[in-house]
């Protein structure tokens, strides 16, 4: 039986309305639990998210860590939650749930961003963990993020070991409960509070070392999430007290009344501390996501404000790390395939090792973690989404460290009376061009999914030979295991399978295409090069890269819905 009377509700009105088309999409089979945990639409019934789907999932959770984390039962498992409609209740029951399992829970008596509960799980050294957050999507959402005992998101097995116990569990009047009361008396519910100040003091100390070298002001945007007061402290501890925030977007609101689409990524979304930043001459715009692991940033040049894409962020940060790195071992830097392939050079250039995985900081962390078992030092992650992973102390993507980190380099440049953009484009000289584009095409449905896959398929079925006058070479087909070329098909080896094409060209340049794992978008990526021996001339690179860069963006985007 649904506990939630809103819900109860809602499905009582479908039925009198005879609304068989809406029962049939939330009964269409529960919820899939997947990508680091649930993430869909708030309402009723298995195909959403709601109490019941919370209550299975923590359930099959706790299950699962007793039969495979040793001292699960006295370890625990930490608990966050974001501002989003009813995360207050969902993480109620989980702490209910787990707690009624004999699974002692760390919770904070506040919202929390993401990357303190990340950090959380090893400081306090629990099982696991749970933020209940839908992070970048929009209102209607919510979700369950699930971390291991290693601090980083679940992967096989143990998301499909979760999904079975989940599919074992009773019927949820079946599943023992405590009440948060009953819990704290038994000293199965603990406080997680203090964890965040030991979050400022590591993160802070990371820059400590690099004081900033001048006065940087920086104008701030939580998009109405839960990063404001982590940051501001983490910050201020470091040397950076000249924050200005956007007032009207600094209290946690899950309704989002100012932005259309919480995503710092989307258009708009960044528009009111761009405005802050203009009137306030600030020398840098930052905004996090709702649920503060993501970051982006608008650097002050010339003509006005510049927006880095999620590539230059996150080369800046894997150079700067790379070039203070003073430790003994190989250090290691990892990115997504779907991210900028310039990466590459610039670890070579440092004699590191550079990784890619398949998309999401699941697969960067848990590759960095069996890269560090081989006596690889962990540098840096990256996926090109405006996610970045700068400390080990984190093991996930981090907008608020990586936010320190950007200004901490801000600062030492404006000393030397440059920028940011200075800065990327040193790296350019040196390097060679890269010109990226990211395309998300939104599908709206119950049946978006499906329609995606079809997309996907269809090229996969019959590749293109050529995408903006530019050869294909080679066609790498994750979710088959398979390599294309124009003369023969082969398997792929050492690849874990994703639904992602992966399109390489004739000059260096790339195409890639995958539905999104979180959202109903299916996402393009395009990469453009110019070699280094344009990049002393950056006006003419860039001009031959973009123009490569438009025509295999209007191709691929076109074909792709015939091939």
């Amino acid at each position: 039986m649904d506990p939630d009377p809103e819900t109860r509700r809602e499905l009582q009105a479908l039925v009198d309305h005879q609304d068989v088309a809406a029962l049939e999409e939330r009964f269409a089979g529960p919820l899939e639990f997947g990508t680091a945990g649930l993430r869909g639409l708030l309402g009723a019934g298995p195909s959403r998210m709601n109490r019941v789907t919370v209550a299975q999932a923590t359930a099959g959770l706790c299950a699962w860590l007793k039969r495979e984390v040793p001292d699960a039962a006295s370890r625990g498992i930490c608990v966050g939650r974001d501002a989003r409609p009813k995360s207050d209740l969902f993480e109620r029951d989980v702490i209910e749930i787990a707690t009624g399992a004999g699974v002692p829970v760390w919770s904070f008596s506040e919202l929390a961003p993401t990357p303190v509960v990340a950090f959380a799980v090893l400081e306090l050294h629990a099982a696991g963990g749970v933020m209940i957050t839908a992070s970048h999507n929009p209102p209607g959402y919510n979700g369950y993020k699930v971390y291991w005992e290693n601090g980083a998101q679940i992967i096989p097995p143990n998301d499909q070991g979760i999904a079975d116990e989940i599919e074992r569990c009773p019927p949820l009047e079946q599943i023992p409960r405590l009440s948060v009361e009953e819990a704290r008396a038994r000293e199965l519910l603990r406080d997680a509070d203090h964890v965040r100040q030991r979050y400022v003091e590591r993160i802070a100390a990371e820059v400590r070392d690099t004081a900033p070298g001048a006065d940087l002001r920086i104008a701030y945007t939580a998009l109405h999430g839960v990063a404001e007061d982590t940051f501001r402290k983490v910050l201020a501890r470091a040397g950076f007290a000249d924050v200005q925030s956007v007032s009207e977007q600094a209290r946690p609101d899950g309704s989002f009344p100012t932005v259309a689409f919480p995503n710092p990524e989307e258009p708009g979304a960044m528009d009111r501390v761009l405005a802050l930043a203009n009137d306030v001459h600030a020398d840098l715009a930052i905004a996090n996501d709702p649920d503060g692991d993501r970051v982006a940033v608008a650097v002050r040049g010339p003509q006005g404000f510049e927006s880095l894409s999620g590539n230059d962020i996150g080369v800046l940060l894997a150079n700067d790390l790379l070039e203070r790195h003073l430790g003994s071992g190989q250090p290691v830097v990892i990115s997504t395939l779907v991210s900028s392939p310039m990466l590459g050079p610039v670890a070579a250039s440092y004699g590191a090792r550079w990784e890619q995985t398949l998309t999401g900081h699941k697969w960067i962390q848990n590759r960095a973690l069996e890269l560090e078992e081989e006596g690889y030092v962990y540098l840096f992650g990256y996926e090109e989404a405006l996610g970045y992973a700068p400390s080990s102390a984190v093991r996930d993507k981090d907008g608020i460290s990586s936010a320190l980190l950007l200004a901490d380099i801000a600062s030492r440049f404006k000393a030397q009376g440059a920028t940011l953009l200075d800065a990327r484009d040193q790296l350019w000289r040196k390097h060679g061009f890269f010109a990226d584009r990211q395309v998300s095409v939104r599908f709206e449905g119950a049946d978006a999914q499906a329609r995606m896959n079809a997309i996907v398929d269809r090229c996969r079925e019959s590749p293109p030979l050529a995408i903006g006058g530019q050869a294909v070479l080679r066609m790498l087909d994750l979710g088959r295991q398979l390599q294309w070329t124009p003369l023969a098909v082969s398997p792929l080896l050492g690849r874990a399978a994703s639904n992602l094409l992966v399109f390489e060209l004739q000059g260096g340049h790339r195409a890639m295409m995958r539905p999104s794992g979180t959202e109903p978008k299916l996402k393009y990526y395009f990469y453009a090069a110019a070699p280094a021996r344009l990049s002393n001339n950056l006006s003419e690179a860039r001009e031959k890269a973009v123009a490569v860069l438009e025509q295999m963006v209007d191709d691929l985007v076109n074909q792709s819905n015939d091939c």
